[in-house]
């Protein structure tokens, strides 16, 4: 979702997430949760998908090798109550 911000200027800046894919951090060692039919799109056709957690990244290694993102679990969890 865009947030418009106006200046003096007339000048109108849209505010974007940034949906690129990130490297940093202890998301990579972990296997996370994402919607099904995403998660398959992207494998195919090589796009980003968004985790629970908020992790954005282009799904390419088995998820079987890593343990489940803690905070990916948590609010999967959560959706059960």
């Amino acid at each position: 979702m865009t947030s418009p911000i106006t200046s003096d200027s007339d000048t109108i800046i849209e505010e974007r997430p940034d949906l690129r894919p990130t490297d940093e951090g202890d998301h990579e060692r972990f296997s996370h949760y994402t919607e099904k039919d995403k998660l398959t799109e992207a494998m195919v056709m090589g796009t980003p998908v968004r985790a629970l957690c908020g992790k954005v990244w282009v799904p390419t290694r088995d998820p079987n090798r890593f343990p489940v993102c803690p905070e990916c679990r948590e609010i999967y969890e959560s959706f059960k109550e």
